[in-house]
């Protein structure tokens, strides 16, 4: 994950946390969760799935293997706005 998707990925998290409509929404419709609360637009080709963990869980996100990914689909530090 780059810097400004390490960094968007903390203020969901923490808008999440203190807003329970957001969370709510959030969790059916990320999307339009998170473009409405930060302004952020994620591209149309980038699914985005949430799911909340629990105390007694624990997830592993594995992230794509670079040699599987073909070259002109890296978009090198792409930040969405």
């Amino acid at each position: 994950m780059t810097t400004s998707g390490a960094l968007l990925q903390t203020q969901i998290i923490q808008k999440a946390w203190q807003d329970p409509s957001f969370k709510a929404k959030l969790l059916a419709d990320p999307k339009a969760a998170i473009q409405e609360a930060l302004g952020v637009i994620i591209p149309d080709h980038i699914q985005v799935k949430t799911v909340e963990e629990h105390s007694d869980e624990f997830y592993l996100v594995l992230p794509p293997n670079p040699s599987d990914v073909i070259k002109s689909d890296i978009k090198p530090n792409a930040v969405w706005s």
